[in-house]
């Protein structure tokens, strides 16, 4: 099974004093990525994952969210400036992940 995944969803800015954004990931990868990833999250259930949106590509970790039921993707203004994004704007989003159980890569697919 490949650890590489693609979706497209909107960039969304955090209601509150910081200027952060997100991209929510759809409930279902969301679910498989959980699934597969129990037994390696890091604090705060946290997923190490190398994302690719246009041509950027970069480190960050997943974050689980409760009120969005599914992982939230943190993307940075560096990226956001570079590829033209907009919140509530869609984003091609590509995304490896970087730890798996049993000390196996993420893999290339």
């Amino acid at each position: 099974m490949s650890a590489d995944y693609a979706f497209r969803a909107p960039l969304w800015r955090w209601q509150g004093e910081s200027p952060w954004h997100f991209v929510t990931l759809p409930e279902e990868q969301s679910d498989e990525i959980d699934e597969r990833t129990r037994d390696v999250q890091r604090g705060f259930g946290s997923i190490r994952v190398e994302v690719t949106v246009g041509t950027t590509v970069w480190a960050t970790s997943l974050f689980p969210s409760t009120n969005h039921g599914a992982y939230l993707l943190p993307v940075k203004k560096a990226v956001r400036v570079a590829e033209g994004l907009t919140a509530d704007e869609p984003v091609d989003v590509r995304l490896r992940l970087l730890d798996l159980p049993g000390g196996a890569p993420g893999s290339r697919g």
